[in-house]
């Protein structure tokens, strides 16, 4: 019996959380609870997949990787996106082993090193504005653009960083792999950080690329191609609201796709917050897909999953 799909999208601050060191214990204590509300998915008889984040682990490698420059040359950051993809979906799949199985579910998991093709002529590259790594002292920033070819830029006073373009996600290399294993019945963790970056050259050959591709967009994507017949986005808040922070704010449980498309056209989602999840789930409609969830980890896992949430629906 062919079981029904979710996908689920979580930031890197699921493993890593403001103000935390970024401890390895910290790290898969947040794994270990967010494993609890994966396995709520799982339970509700979904085969799940699970893309996550990666910007303050691959930020806190980079700044390893600086101080340790003069012993050890670098890596690139496909290389780094891929080492991320690999410890986090260890420290999730390891987790989520161990909840299913305190709670008797006979599920396989695997995580899926992912890589993603991006269009090399994306204008992405000709102006590159997502700022990774650490800051870096105006000495050192011109040394590692004139020695690296770098872009980098000045922020706010605070020193000058690196950045590199993010492009749009066109093609999932591993998309059948996944297909495979979500109906063998396995959880799947794929498309880490977004995926790692690559261009095919001029052969049709894959080529690692210095980029960083969007975590929601390629949610969306991935939602679409697999036929998701649920796409979950976490956030801040349990719901969607329309007058978000204002005396007539309405929280709301279900609205349609041309619905959201009207309220994000009146500026009811900000691009600095809701603005993102909003596109994304459109995205996913719009490709085919049959329902959003937006709601919170905690939401998730601990309320009715039939009335948990803002579910936004195709017309």
């Amino acid at each position: 019996m062919t079981r029904k799909i979710a996908l689920l999208a979580i930031g890197g601050n699921a493993l890593l959380k403001e103000k935390e060191r970024g401890l390895q214990e910290e790290q898969l204590e947040n794994a270990r609870e967010t494993s609890e509300m994966l396995a709520r998915v799982v339970s509700e008889g979904y085969a799940l997949c699970v893309v996550h984040g990666n910007g303050p682990q691959v930020g806190n490698l980079l700044i390893q990787q600086e101080a340790a420059s003069g012993q050890i040359p670098p890596y690139s950051l496909d290389i780094c996106g891929a080492m991320t993809q690999g410890s986090m979906g260890y420290m999730l799949e390891r987790m989520l082993i161990n909840r299913l199985r305190f709670l008797g579910l006979d599920t396989s998991v695997t995580s899926i090193l992912t890589e993603v093709v991006v269009d090399k002529e994306d204008k992405g590259f000709q102006d590159p504005t997502k700022p990774v790594g650490p800051f870096y002292p105006e000495f050192r920033a011109l040394e590692l653009m004139r020695a690296k070819r770098w872009k980098m830029k000045e922020d706010s006073g605070r020193g000058w960083r690196k950045v590199v373009p993010s492009p749009r996600p066109l093609e999932i290399v591993q998309l059948e792999s996944i297909k495979t294993l979500l109906q063998q019945g396995h959880s799947v963790i794929a498309g880490g950080g977004g995926g790692i970056p690559v261009i095919r050259d001029a052969s049709g050959f894959l080529v690692g690329v210095e980029a960083v591709i969007d975590k929601d967009r390629l949610s969306a994507l991935l939602a679409a191609q697999l036929e998701a017949d649920l796409f979950i986005i976490l956030t801040g808040v349990a719901k969607v609201a329309v007058d978000f922070g204002k005396p007539t704010q309405r929280w709301m449980d279900r609205i349609t796709a041309s619905e959201a498309r009207k309220l994000l056209a009146e500026g009811q989602f900000p691009a600095g917050s809701m603005g993102p999840k909003i596109e994304s789930a459109l995205a996913y409609l719009e490709g085919g897909g049959h329902e959003v969830l937006i709601t919170t980890a905690e939401a998730l896992a601990t309320e009715d999953p039939d009335t948990v949430g803002t579910r936004i629906v195709r017309d």
